[in-house]
């Protein structure tokens, strides 16, 4: 097997363990005093494989036909924080999971920066299929995809969602101005009736391109990490 082959299959175990961890049974006698944690954790455990089956199951779609794969998730389904992009790259596309190549790894250190990492936050994509030539989403194949996100952010139930990059700034917080002047500031938002707060902050792929934008980054992250303290 391949290095790339054992690569996919480890985070693919890795994936499975974190959404379906209480789907393992117990020899042990129940306690039906504690029985509402698990059937929560494993109700969103079936409604993620739910929502990945019926995206999966799209049809007429340009980008689902030009790419290899589906790139759903990663990440703690439990997670307080929901991190999502704009969509997926030549290496996701390739890996199916999001933010695995340059950019990821610049992301992986943002996050340590702040002491998060994978295993405590969750991570998806306003698109689930790689736009040809990593071209942006338009706004009709955004359109498209928003119900499916929407769905995502409350099956997940964060509470707090970090918006990366311009394309998940406008699908969330339907707002077209730029990021310069969005990002460094709580937005409290609705989704499907559920209340969330939000950052905006520069995709990791710009700040590759733009390094000295970091620094506001960095605000932002720490913003973040006041705020979970809040939780």
């Amino acid at each position: 097997m391949s290095k790339k082959m054992n690569t996919k299959l480890t985070k693919l175990i890795k994936y499975y363990s974190l959404i379906n961890h209480n789907l393992i049974f117990s020899n042990k006698s129940i306690n039906r005093y504690h029985q509402n944690q698990p059937n929560i954790q494993r109700n969103k455990a079936q409604n993620l494989q739910k929502l990945r089956e019926e995206i999966n199951q799209i049809k007429n779609c340009k980008l689902k036909e030009n790419a290899s794969n589906l790139v759903f998730s990663d990440g703690n389904p439990d997670s307080k924080v929901m991190i999502i992009g704009e969509g997926p790259g030549a290496n996701e596309d390739k890996e199916g999971f999001p933010f695995v190549g340059r950019a990821g790894q610049l992301l992986d250190k943002m996050l340590n920066a702040i002491n998060l990492n994978r295993e405590r936050v969750y991570i998806t994509n306003v698109v689930n299929y790689r736009p040809p030539e990593n071209r942006k989403p338009t706004e009709k194949e955004v359109g498209r995809y928003l119900p499916y996100l929407k769905k995502h952010i409350e099956i997940i139930r964060p509470k707090i969602i970090l918006l990366l990059g311009s394309t998940a700034m406008n699908a969330i917080l339907s707002n077209t101005e730029v990021i310069s002047k969005m990002r460094g500031k709580w937005h409290k938002i609705e989704v499907n009736n559920l209340k969330i707060y939000s950052m905006v902050s520069f995709h990791p792929a710009y700040l590759l391109r733009q390094p000295d934008q970091k620094k506001f980054s960095w605000i932002d992250l720490k913003m973040i990490r006041e705020k979970l303290k809040k939780f």
